[in-house]
């Protein structure tokens, strides 16, 4: 064990009434076991309520209350996850030697936190929690994912295939993490871009103890359009590729039609003509749409807003 190693378990919620009470329990016996077997000194767990409208903070208050390894930090306004999960982590940088991100509906495997741990005890900084499978998700969810880590990896971004958010980080990696300035936060993508030692670690992710998904199809999109647009500029690429393409097919179209005017045969052409102008000018629309997808982060970048606001806090004093 390193000397005075003080981990600390970063949970992200938003309305997670219904899972805190377990996800407190398991925890809580997680750094247990881990102090006792000397491989931690202190745990914590760090819970962010990310806006939540239902009674998720006034849990983690009283469960701050009757344990004494909870602690909590309350946002002032719903951020999204990743917002929300960089506030924990920025704390853990500050005030602790390792962190480990999980979600609080239990899904991931907290056993595995133990494994994370030895690995960090032998120097790796970075411990990644990859799902063996997955047999939990839907047909529909399932295959979208795996076309998502394909396109990431084709378009060049660095992505380990199955991992979410469920990793171990040491102390250096944080701070590292802590220097990156965007705004525009897609965190499985950032970290694994630290270049620090790194491990997998393999589990079997399990069905949601309680509550409902936080990740409904239209945050799964909007979540894999801000991945592919952090991480590569490839789309833009491929637009002056369908540019081109374009160019070409209408030089063959006007070859031939000057062929078929000089033979004297009329262009039948009213179905192509009108095939064509629909798949170019959606052509046009989905190019300006990606062109606009980077010019909306620009602008959210240059803007420089905080991440975050922090309405409350509890954690004891000589820890602030």
């Amino acid at each position: 064990m390193k000397q005075h190693t003080h981990l600390v378990i970063v949970v992200p919620c938003y309305n997670e009434k219904d899972v805190l009470p377990e996800a407190t329990h398991k925890l809580t016996d997680i750094l247990q076991r881990l102090e006792e077997s000397e491989k931690i000194n202190k745990g914590t767990i760090l819970y962010v309520d990310d806006g939540s409208k239902d009674t998720t903070w006034q849990l983690i208050k009283s469960f701050s209350e009757i344990n004494e390894k909870v602690i909590g930090i309350k946002l002032a306004h719903n951020v999204g996850h990743q917002q929300a999960l960089w506030a924990g982590l920025e704390w853990a940088s500050l005030h602790a030697d390792v962190a480990v991100s999980i979600d609080a509906d239990l899904q991931d495997d907290v056993e595995s936190i133990i494994t994370m741990t030895d690995f960090y005890n032998k120097g790796i900084d970075i411990v990644y929690g990859v799902r063996k499978e997955r047999k939990t998700d839907t047909f529909f969810k399932r295959n979208t994912a795996l076309l998502f880590y394909k396109l990431m990896h084709n378009l060049g971004g660095e992505i380990v295939y199955n991992h979410a958010d469920f990793r171990l980080m040491s102390k250096r990696s944080l701070q590292a993490l802590m220097n990156y300035p965007e705004r525009n936060l897609f965190l499985r993508g950032m970290v694994c871009t630290l270049g620090f030692p790194s491990a997998n670690v393999y589990y079997d992710r399990k069905e949601r103890f309680a509550g409902e998904s936080k990740y409904p199809l239209k945050k799964m999109i909007s979540f894999a359009l801000d991945g592919i647009t952090s991480f590569s500029v490839r789309p833009l690429r491929y637009i002056v590729m369908w540019g081109i393409l374009f160019i070409l097919i209408s030089i063959i179209a006007i070859i031939y039609g000057i062929i078929r005017f000089f033979e004297g045969q009329t262009i039948p052409g009213w179905t192509s003509l009108m095939i064509s102008l629909w798949f170019i000018g959606g052509a046009v629309l989905t190019s300006i749409g990606i062109i606009g997808e980077y010019i909306g982060k620009i602008y959210k970048e240059v803007k420089q807003r905080p991440r975050y606001l922090i309405e409350e806090c509890i954690y004891p004093k000589e820890n602030s």
